[in-house]
């Protein structure tokens, strides 16, 4: 996704890594506001996956999570490759984090993850029709596959147990589709 922008800044490069890397902008001084430094991280983007067994268990897992230095639980999710497309990437993280394949995916939106310092933008899709087919985890991954009923990952998310943003905010993405979809159905009734 391509943002316009509405300065020219100077862009220097300070770190660059397997995932992503870190510019430098520095903005020109305008009238009497002086320079403008930012740091910024440039991400691939990600997918994470909200995966939903016939039964309507969600399957999540819990991940460990060294830059925060805690287990996390989370929708499964990772980064995409370079030119990838996200539905293909979800179906591979799907597979590799939780060991079950989907019947269904379908997308749900996206959104930035942080944009007060990083571009990473976060794809969010639904897998229904789950088959298992096996975990198949990345050298160094630690995870778990947990299995929770929706009232109880919203009893987590209302006590702050669940830390994660991007579960936080792939819920809050599918509640609000279901509750429109919900309404959209009422709607066409009352009209019959």
């Amino acid at each position: 996704m391509e943002i316009p922008q509405v300065d020219n800044p100077r862009v220097h490069t300070t770190h660059v890594g397997p995932v992503f890397c870190v510019e430098r902008l520095e903005f020109a001084a305008e009238g009497l506001h002086a320079a403008r430094v930012k740091d910024v991280v440039r991400h691939p983007g990600a997918v994470t996956v909200i995966a939903v067994r016939d039964d309507g268990m969600l399957v999540l897992v819990k991940n460990r999570r060294v830059a925060v230095g805690q287990w996390l639980i989370e929708f499964c999710a990772g980064k995409l490759e370079r030119g990838e497309d996200p539905a293909a990437a979800a179906a591979r993280e799907l597979e590799e984090e939780t060991g079950f394949r989907a019947g269904n995916l379908v997308k749900l939106g996206n959104f930035f993850t942080s944009p007060g310092f990083a571009d990473e933008i976060m794809h969010v899709f639904l897998a229904t029709k789950l088959v298992e087919v096996g975990q198949r985890l990345e050298q160094g991954e630690e995870l778990e596959v947990v299995v929770l009923e929706e009232s109880e990952l919203c009893a987590q998310m209302a006590a702050g147990e669940i830390l994660d943003g991007k579960t936080l905010g792939a819920y809050l993405l599918w509640s609000m589709k279901r509750s429109r979809a919900a309404q959209c159905a009422e709607s066409r009734e009352v009209a019959r």
